[in-house]
């Protein structure tokens, strides 16, 4: 028996090894191909050993329109912004579904399941011809705003919610004397942080990577994002760098990397708290 155990403890060992290894290997090799030259990834598409062309890789990347400091700063106040706006509302959406009874709940709950089902590049012409009619466009507060209203993330936290929310706290709360919003944000946000966490990182590596939007709504270029400027990398009608287009999707992978280790640790807490529970 013990003999049968530990043999199913070694396949699960080497299947999440292999998966490691499988999640890894991707990134390894963008980050390998950032130190090599354009001839050496056309000649040999795949290798394992870094060069040494990191150093002109950059300084090709820096000699066209690509501004790493511009661009950092624009992605990280979008995506900051987008994710802080997109968690709270949405987390105080879910709130409100749960805790307090209301007639109209349960139609608004489906009004938000239908919006869920709604493409975005359907509502955004509409969107940008209002943002233009508004003289709003060329503005980063226009990419973070609307992520107040996020219809996935408010459903993921009512689904939460209703399982780790104890309405006899709230009750409690209520008779001892303290206010609804104290209630939120002192009792229901910090119950909440696993599942704030799993969807701030969601949240933040989708404003990341969002090349449609700000591509959209962003002609100036002191505006541009990451994404938009690795986009104009392949611009050149001669020659691509490919070693310099690897490098700037590098430098735009490390800010999420950097998100994902900050905030793992609360996921992993609450899957532990739920195992616990269960």
């Amino acid at each position: 028996m013990n003999r049968k155990k530990l043999d199913l403890r070694s396949i699960e060992y080497l299947v999440c090894i292999l998966l490691a290894v499988l999640s890894i290997f991707p990134f390894w090799i963008m980050i390998v191909n950032a130190t090599r030259s354009t001839t050496q990834i056309q000649q040999h598409a795949i290798s394992m050993i870094p060069s040494t062309y990191a150093l002109n890789n950059f300084k090709v990347l820096t000699g066209k329109s690509f501004k790493p400091i511009v661009g950092f700063t624009n992605s990280l106040i979008i995506s900051i912004g987008a994710t802080a706006c997109a968690v709270y509302f949405s987390t105080m959406t879910a709130y409100g579904l749960v805790v307090y009874r209301w007639r109209g709940r349960q139609a608004y709950f489906t009004a938000v399941m239908a919006v869920m089902m709604i493409p975005a590049q359907i509502t955004m012409i509409g969107f940008y011809q209002m943002m233009y009619r508004l003289h709003l466009t060329n503005r980063l507060s226009m990419l973070i705003l609307p992520a107040i209203a996020s219809p996935t993330m408010i459903f993921f936290m009512r689904q939460y919610m209703v399982g780790a929310l104890s309405l006899e706290i709230v009750q409690s709360a209520r008779i001892d004397g303290a206010g609804e919003f104290r209630i939120f944000n002192q009792i229901a946000l910090p119950i909440m942080k696993p599942a704030i966490a799993t969807q701030a990182i969601f949240s933040f590596v989708s404003s990341w990577n969002d090349l449609f939007r700000p591509l959209v709504l962003l002609t100036n270029q002191k505006k541009y994002t990451m994404p938009i400027m690795v986009s104009l990398l392949r611009g050149d009608i001669y020659k691509t760098e490919y070693g310099s287009v690897y490098l700037g999707l590098t430098l735009t992978v490390i800010p999420l990397m950097i998100v994902y280790f900050l905030l793992s640790k609360y996921i992993i807490a609450g899957v532990a708290l739920g195992s616990v529970k269960g």
